[in-house]
């Protein structure tokens, strides 16, 4: 409270200057504004993309290896004349990989293997085109979903080959509307299934992302009876189509120590059994590091951005404020004359540029929120705002006002008052 009743008539001097050149403190003012504004929404937009990314990494597991069938670029080797003929390409990832990676790699706790295709689905009259998973129940003991009613796959639906399906909540609301969910039958190519369960949605839509924004489950037994492993379509001339037993192995570790050493075993065990480079592997726990180091470098960059914008206004209050010294030598010599000192002359001019810095950093902390806000809400961003470094872009340009503000200040405390009454 002493330091306060001190400083509080330089504060209100210091406010009296400010509010008597409005224009000025106002332009002076939109450095700071810009500077911290800008630094708040891009920190909140690249906050928000990079949580979200980190966020979807952590739900493929740090435990998990991703063994995914990829297409090679030249078909050479994946098929033979009589197969060319046909146009039938085949490739990718086999139940026999699946067999060796769980029966040979060191620390391997439990493999699912999964195929994905694409196929028409209808209810009534909805029609909508899924991605049709073909996987086993340890599916969602591997990747876990939020069950928002119903059931997952179980093992009796894999032993007696029966027409269920799990639904993402996406599909759900496309192809059942406001019709009860659960218990209906939906058709899925050639086959009817009984919705047994929904699940929620993930976002994705590749091998790499557990979910789709349209996604149906189905047991791996079923899929074989009702499909079998060829994906055939007519084109101009005849048919063509794909032979993929399994687009993807997510392999689970006991231990995330021995995940990168399981995934190169991985690798090396599969080159030795495919001819073309018909496979991918990710590892979701590479990624995540990969991810956090991507972050830190961008906080960085950001930083020496922010560092930057706080500069520039940062010398535009120091200009003003030596302005203003040139302005009011007079009121500066006539008040060392009554009795003030060069520490309050000092103090003065220090608390008005900060009173300068921190009005424009608030404003600037509102505009940087309401236009992070803004953007998520038009763009559909992920938008993620910080106390913490919201409240660190506020401290830093109340800083750079003290900083900026101390040799205009110091310049007007070293002033002879002789000298300042004298000016004209």
């Amino acid at each position: 409270m002493q330091a306060l009743s001190f400083y509080w008539p330089f504060i209100k001097l210091g406010a009296t200057d400010v509010w008597r050149h409005k224009t000025r403190s106002f332009l002076t003012m939109l450095g700071m504004v810009f500077g911290v504004g800008s630094v708040i929404a891009m920190l909140a937009v690249g906050e928000g993309a990079s949580h979200q990314a980190l966020e979807s990494i952590k739900r493929l597991g740090s435990q998990n290896i991703m063994v995914n069938s990829v297409k090679p670029t030249s078909e050479e080797g994946t098929s033979s004349a009589a197969q060319s003929a046909a146009r039938l390409a085949i490739y990718g990832l086999l139940h026999d990989d699946e067999a060796r990676i769980r029966e040979t790699i060191p620390g391997v706790a439990c493999t699912v293997p999964a195929r994905m295709v694409r196929r028409n689905a209808r209810f009534n009259e909805r029609q909508l085109e899924l991605r049709v998973v073909e996987t086993i129940p340890d599916w969602f003991d591997v990747v876990p979903r939020p069950v928002l009613a119903g059931r997952v796959l179980h093992a009796s639906d894999m032993d007696s080959h029966a027409n269920v399906c799990v639904l993402t909540e996406f599909g759900v609301r496309k192809l059942l509307a406001a019709q009860e969910m659960l218990g209906q039958h939906v058709r899925l190519g050639s086959g009817v299934f009984e919705v047994v369960g929904i699940v929620r949605n993930e976002s994705g839509g590749t091998v790499r992302a557990p979910d789709s924004e349209a996604d149906a489950y189905i047991p791996m037994t079923t899929a074989a009876r009702l499909f079998g492993v060829a994906n055939i379509r007519r084109v101009s001339g005849g048919m063509e189509g794909e032979k993929v037993e399994l687009s993807q192995i997510i392999v689970k570790m006991r231990d995330t120590s021995v995940v990168e050493a399981g995934a190169k075993a991985i690798e090396a065990m599969l080159r030795r059994f495919h001819k073309k480079q018909d496979f991918k592997i990710d590892v979701p726990l590479s990624l995540l590091r990969e991810a956090e180091k991507t972050k830190r470098t961008y906080n960085v960059v950001l930083g020496a951005i922010a560092g930057i914008s706080l500069l520039v206004g940062g010398i535009g209050i120091m200009n003003i404020m030596l302005v203003s010294v040139t302005e009011r030598i007079r009121e500066i010599g006539l008040r060392m004359a009554i009795g003030a000192t060069p520490a309050n002359i000092l103090a003065q001019f220090i608390l008005e540029s900060v009173l300068l810095s921190t009005v424009g950093g608030g404003v600037g902390v509102a505009l940087g929120v309401g236009g992070a806000e803004w953007l998520g809400g038009v763009l559909g961003w992920p938008i993620l705002v910080e106390t913490g470094s919201t409240a660190a872009a506020f401290l830093f340009s109340s800083f750079v006002g003290m900083f900026f503000g101390f040799y205009p200040a110091w310049r007007a405390s070293r002033l002879n008052p002789i000298d300042c009454l004298r000016y004209e």
